[in-house]
């Protein structure tokens, strides 16, 4: 396969750690692709590393918003300017091994929607010595339904494109700026769905999705990272208004059970609150009733692996 591959890198405020990122990109062992970088109007020196780096390599496109567009708007930003076949978002933290392109690609086939790998997430300069996430099973093709069910629940499957690569025509059709919802929270700014949701559109267009088994990315946990920086029930509370949205427009079947899920987040988030987030209704266009059955399953599926600080904190 010698389709162009671009690896889009959104960058904002990242001078430190940005250069290992871009060199990790250039050292692919798969020869036909771009970078395209574009820098959120960072405060810091970032601008002026890209720029050191687009001097000495032309597969790199470097841009600059005069502005900053806030995460999403910027994301796309990098979609405007690609003009590769497949995408790869790379977020300026996180590292790629240099065969990821060249062992993800061949996954492909018209029944594939996306690839991804194994990844390791990791603190300091030694991403190998990472903890281990997503390593699904052998490297191979598995059922879309697969993927969607175990993202719903949230069961060890990538919420961030980070790991993965994507045709660029379907990372425009799904990859939204914001995600419709009641309490009016701005996808736009917090970022806490859309890559998620860009999985699962994607996984519900196309029969099979690619894994390889083997960790060729690698996410930095730091505390400028979005996930990271996301504290108390944010991320956990976002991310399952994204879910909502896509069971309720896209699996009605499974609407009453994910209300447990949400139900279960709702007792473990005091939080919620804060966010507009009251009650399951919240989460949900139409009027909805979770699932007895579920809610018990939920429990028992999740407060056998809480420990006893947090059952205390949840029933306090």
């Amino acid at each position: 396969m010698h389709s162009k591959v671009s690896i889009l890198i959104p960058v904002y405020n990242r001078e430190a750690i940005i250069a290992e990122t871009i060199q990790s990109a250039l050292d692919q062992s798969y020869n036909n692709i771009e970078i395209v970088l574009m820098d959120n109007a960072s405060t810091d020196d970032t601008w002026v590393v890209i720029e050191k780096f687009a001097a000495k390599d032309t597969r790199i496109k470097a841009f600059r918003n005069e502005t900053n567009l806030g995460p999403v708007r910027n994301w796309l930003r990098c979609l405007e300017e690609a003009t590769g076949d497949y995408g790869k978002i790379l977020w300026s933290d996180d590292l790629i091994a240099p065969s990821f392109i060249e062992k993800t690609l061949p996954l492909f086939n018209s029944d594939v929607g996306f690839v991804y790998t194994a990844t390791k997430i990791f603190e300091g300069d030694n991403p190998e010595k990472g903890k281990l996430f997503y390593h699904f099973g052998d490297t191979g093709q598995y059922k879309s339904d697969t993927y969607i069910q175990k993202a719903i629940y949230n069961k060890d499957v990538p919420v961030s494109p980070g790991c993965a690569i994507f045709r660029m025509k379907d990372i425009r059709e799904n990859l939204w700026l914001q995600i419709p919802n009641k309490v009016n929270s701005d996808f736009t700014m917090h970022a806490i769905g859309n890559d998620l949701l860009l999985f699962l559109l994607t996984a519900n267009q196309y029969k099979y999705f690619g894994h390889v088994a083997e960790p060729l990315s690698f996410f930095r946990a730091h505390e400028g990272s979005i996930s990271i920086s996301s504290t108390s029930g944010k991320l956990p509370l976002h991310y399952a208004l994204a879910r909502a949205y896509f069971v309720e427009n896209y699996r009605p079947k499974d609407k009453a059970c994910f209300a447990a899920y949400v139900q279960f987040l709702l007792w473990r988030y005091k939080d919620s609150k804060g966010y507009r987030l009251v009650s399951i209704d919240d989460f949900f266009q139409t009027d909805v009733n979770s699932s007895k059955l579920c809610v018990v399953k939920q429990l028992v599926g999740k407060v056998i692996r809480l420990p006893m600080r947090q059952l205390k904190k949840m029933i306090s």
